[in-house]
């Protein structure tokens, strides 16, 4: 997709990965031959001898497809593309010549096509271009969509980092399935915004993406919050209220920091997952809902699992797929794209053309950024503030450094300077001016000269 379109937006992107292919056949001569026909032709390849060997590739990894015998020891090879994710794998069946009507029922069933022992050069060729073909078509569906997410609004994606790239390819691979994904990585990293694009490029993209703390809940509050209770169940129903996973009914439901969920909670929450039925509390009758889950968690999700925060059998139930988002400081690449996308939005909703200093850029990126994304926006929307029509790298250190300005109101605590408080009301007032220091000084009560003169202050004093 191009640099200047749709949800993610990158502006060096890399050659696409080869598409990665798994062999499931238990003739040794066969698989080796198979396998070796499959690398001449372009393709990443992963070959095994049983289902067992197949299902411990595909929880290590993703694949683009499956080429499974139909008859091995273990079982029907045809079966792991539920192991696989569903939608999100393309299915290749092998037979032998007095099974080609099981390769047929395999076809009626949703196998992209077959192949027949010994291989048939000519047949292969037509099966790989048509595996490719029908690649090419995912992809663009996927763009497609997640143009239509930017120009409805949603967060953009913008990287140009071969780090981020590796998660771009993962998102085009798990949106077409309805299996649930695991999201982890460090507060301000963007897994929200990976969630929305996940869903607008999935099948349940008519239906509501409906996001959900699970650390901001009252624990007393949490079972209501997500499936709902009948009135009169407890005191203080006054009301039916439909829950989380009835609202998202046909959608999507983003359950941010998982493991912030008591376990009871998660208990419970598995057994949707695994029924595809809830049940209201006080209500006597379940409920069927078809919800695509999709979590997260700023936690290493086999630290929260020893500590006890996180089920094992819902992180399996959950980590059908898994997505790690690296921090800013890994992938210094975006720095500057992210910094220039998030001054170009403030720009254009304003009316005012602000740009970066030479130089300032390259000095953004020697920065840490430990809060990632999240502070590098808020540090650019502060600079902008700060600064006049060219932002220099120390106007966003600065900005940073402000935090505690928010909107239209701040916290100073006892103790604080009162050097200090001056400067928070005086930028937590520019940022409810937007940016206009003439009304800022109006609404401060001084001149726009003392404004100026403090502001120049505050830069100077920036580390």
């Amino acid at each position: 997709m191009a640099a200047t379109a749709g949800t993610i937006l990158a502006s060096e992107r890399p050659r696409e990965a080869a598409l990665a292919l798994l062999v499931v056949e238990d003739d040794a001569e066969f698989r080796e031959n198979l396998a070796a026909l499959l690398d001449r032709n372009g393709f990443a390849v992963t070959a095994v001898e049983s289902c067992a060997a197949a299902r411990a590739a595909l929880a290590k990894g993703s694949f683009d497809a499956l080429f499974a015998d139909i008859e091995l020891p273990d079982g029907d090879g045809s079966a792991l593309l539920d192991d696989a994710g569903g939608g999100a794998t393309e299915l290749v069946v092998i037979t032998g010549h007095a099974t080609v009507a099981s390769a047929v029922d395999a076809l009626k069933g949703g196998a992209l096509d077959y192949l027949t022992k010994p291989i048939d050069l000519t047949k292969l060729k037509s099966t790989l271009a048509h595996l490719r073909r029908n690649h090419a078509l995912k992809r663009e569906v996927v763009d497609l969509r997640l143009e239509l997410l930017a120009q409805r609004g949603g967060d953009p994606i913008v990287a140009s980092s071969r780090a981020m790239q590796v998660v771009f390819e993962q998102v085009a691979r798990i949106a077409p399935s309805d299996a649930s994904v695991l999201i982890s990585g460090e507060s301000g990293t963007g897994k929200e915004v990976i969630a929305q694009a996940i869903h607008e490029s999935s099948r349940r993209a008519a239906g509501k993406m409906i996001a959900v703390n699970c650390g901001a809940i009252p624990e007393t509050l949490i079972e209501s919050e997500l499936f709902g209770h009948e009135r009169g169940s407890f005191t203080g129903a006054d009301k039916l209220r439909r829950g989380f996973f009835e609202r998202a009914d046909g959608g999507t439901l983003f359950l941010d920091e998982i493991t912030e969920m008591p376990l009871q909670a998660q208990v419970k929450l598995l057994r949707v997952l695994e029924s595809g039925r809830l049940q209201r509390l006080g209500a006597p009758d379940e409920l069927a809902v078809s919800v695509r889950v999709i979590a997260a968690t700023n936690r290493d999700p086999a630290a929260a699992i020893r500590d006890g925060r996180l089920r094992e059998d819902l992180y399996f139930r959950l980590a059908v797929f898994t997505l790690h988002l690296p921090p800013l400081r890994e992938r210094r690449a975006d720095i500057a794209p992210l910094a220039r996308h998030f001054l170009d939005l403030l720009n254009r909703t304003y009316g005012v053309r602000k740009e970066w200093a030479a130089g300032a850029l390259e000095r953004l990126e020697e920065r840490a950024w430990n809060g990632n994304v999240r502070e590098l926006k808020n540090a650019v929307h502060r600079a902008w503030i700060l600064g006049d029509s060219t932002l220099e790298a120390e106007s966003a250190q600065a900005g940073a450094a402000l935090l505690p300005a928010v909107g239209a109101s701040f916290a100073i605590s006892v103790g604080d300077s009162i050097a200090d408080a001056e400067q928070q009301l005086i930028v937590a007032t520019l940022e409810h001016a937007h940016g206009d220091k003439p009304a800022a000084a109006k609404l401060l009560g001084i001149s726009l000269k003392t404004l100026y003169n403090r502001l120049s202050v505050y830069r100077a004093a920036a580390p």
